[in-house]
């Protein structure tokens, strides 16, 4: 679990920016998604973050961790970051990462 990032601010560089099609599974990202650098996750890459709440296709975005999805079927969980202020209840994160989260068991972390 990758508690230490609750409320910290990051920095996501975009590898699947709003509206790209995943290279393997042919599907759309509904939202901005990318890795944060000099981070290691449980599956020994980078540590993925969902970008919510921005409507443009971004390359970088800088801002507030929120939550964590923590996959409780897989050792890659997910941080959830958004603008300094914002926030969306666990239901609105779910319905917006359900494009990826739902071949996964999770958890929302607060």
């Amino acid at each position: 679990m990758n508690e230490e990032y609750l409320g910290k601010t990051v920095k996501v560089v975009m590898d699947r920016p709003l509206g790209s099609k995943h290279p393997k599974h042919g599907f759309v990202y509904p939202v901005n998604y990318g890795y944060v650098p000099g981070t290691v996750s449980g599956d020994g890459e980078e540590l993925d973050a969902y970008v919510l709440g921005e409507h443009e296709p971004l390359d970088e975005f800088e801002g507030k961790v929120v939550a964590i999805i923590h996959r409780t079927n897989d050792d890659d969980d997910k941080l959830v970051v958004m603008a300094d202020g914002r926030n969306y209840s666990d239901e609105q994160i779910r319905a917006l990462t359900e494009f990826q989260e739902q071949y996964f068991e999770s958890e929302i972390e607060r």
